[in-house]
């Protein structure tokens, strides 16, 4: 059969993460690394409560990751260099085609992490190393891969359908030389890609020199097959404006593999429209779907409550708990990008 992603919303065994070490994600002062500690753990502590969390942290920080996080938190210990397990960590696969025992295989994708296309500001020796660990831990199959990507630029329908985005895929700095097709060829192996839609670009500060160069997973979601949570700016200051248009009005013209055209949700982004590095790009879609809960994004903003109702109703029958994720994005991404889920191996 090969290997085929999940959808974010199927049965999950577990939550991985990774504490924040030492470094660009800490900060510079003791407040500064205490609040990326404490948010950190916040998502954590909220997920526990839901299934099995699994945090990895350097050894260096073991002693102080366990006066933050809830006592049910799982420790593993590593080398890290930054905590984006989402980017860091392996996308877990199925095959359902039937092994010794009858069931199905679990699988995790080791893709090739280059600190988001080399970026001069990152170190990603350690982090280059968590996909392998992770895929080990878990007893998953390792499936390798040498498609420079990350978690946070693929967005799945569990029925083959994958969004992406031109300027990470196809960054010269990531994959050099790959045509689309090639791409889509390994995503097909990989995660079981039957179509690949390609957004042009993600948001303006995720495009600037601290960000991912466009990750789709603030951009846009798929809570359930034929149907699209879109990241929507509606103050025309702001340059999403105009690049939230443009990507809604693609993503309009497109099907999804099985042929359904998109019926389109949008999330409003936040009336906060800058902080003091400039244009925010706070978001909503950024959130983590668990077991009976979505562990969603907050920013202290009048657009919270309406944004929370829409993932409520996005995901039914699933409690929504809202998380502050203000420190996540001053430090280039959210409660999604910091998390990566392992699926229930299906009997």
């Amino acid at each position: 059969m090969g290997w085929t992603m999940p959808a974010e919303t199927a049965p999950q065994a577990r939550i991985w993460m990774a504490f924040p070490p030492g470094g660009y994600t800490l900060g510079d002062t003791p407040e500064e690394a205490h609040a990326a500690r404490i948010t950190w753990s916040a998502v954590a502590n909220a997920a526990v409560e839901f299934e099995p969390v699994t945090m990895v942290v350097d050894p260096n920080d073991v002693e102080v990751a366990r006066g933050y996080l809830a006592d049910t938190v799982e420790l593993l210990v590593a080398p890290l260099d930054d905590a984006w397990m989402r980017d860091i960590g392996p996308t877990f696969v199925f095959d359902d085609g039937v092994d010794d025992d009858g069931g199905a295989r679990l699988g995790a994708v080791d893709w090739v992490f280059n600190g988001w296309g080399q970026q001069d500001w990152a170190s990603w020796g350690n982090d280059s190393q968590i996909g392998s660990k992770v895929t080990g831990w878990s007893g998953a199959e390792r499936v390798g891969s040498q498609l420079v990507n990350e978690g946070g630029g693929i967005a799945v329908d569990g029925e083959g359908t994958v969004l992406v985005t031109e300027t990470v895929q196809l960054d010269r700095f990531r994959n050099p030389g790959l045509s689309k097709a090639d791409v889509e060829a390994e995503l097909a192996r990989t995660i079981g890609a039957r179509k690949v839609i390609w957004l042009p670009r993600g948001l303006t500060r995720d495009a600037q020199r601290y960000g991912t160069r466009g990750h789709v997973d603030i951009v846009a979601a798929i809570p359930s097959p034929g149907t699209l949570l879109v990241h929507r700016q509606n103050n025309p200051e702001h340059p999403d404006y105009a690049v939230c248009n443009q990507i809604i009005d693609f993503l309009a013209t497109t099907r999804d593999a099985a042929g359904r055209s998109w019926k389109i949700t949008d999330v409003p982004a936040p009336e906060t429209v800058a902080d003091e590095q400039g244009y925010v790009d706070y978001s909503y879609i950024n959130h983590l779907v668990l077991n009976g809960g979505v562990i969603a994004c907050n920013f202290a903003d009048p657009i919270d409550d309406k944004a929370l109702a829409i993932l409520a109703e996005a995901y039914p029958g699933r409690r929504v708990v809202p998380v502050d994720a203000r420190e996540l994005f001053a430090r280039g991404g959210g409660i999604h990008c910091i998390t990566q889920q392992e699926p229930l191996l299906r009997q």
